[in-house]
């Protein structure tokens, strides 16, 4: 198995387990509760990729001398 499915599944475990224990625990989760605000971090995932692959992007820091 690579190590990037490895990280995968055993992040995929990690988040299932925390978030049954804010469920367990009755706290709110640090982060959207419905769907629509899921799909938009994945969103916001695939078009940095998106943009990492096509090399094509402004580096701001650079810009503003950081």
């Amino acid at each position: 198995m690579s190590s990037t499915l490895t990280l995968t599944a055993v992040a995929t475990l990690v988040g299932v387990t925390v978030g049954a224990l804010f469920a367990f625990l009755r706290v709110p989760i640090p982060a959207p509760p419905e769907l629509p605000g899921v799909m938009a971090i994945v969103g916001i995932y695939f078009g940095f990729k998106l943009v990492e692959y096509t090399d094509w992007g402004f580096d701001l820091l650079d810009a503003i001398g950081l």
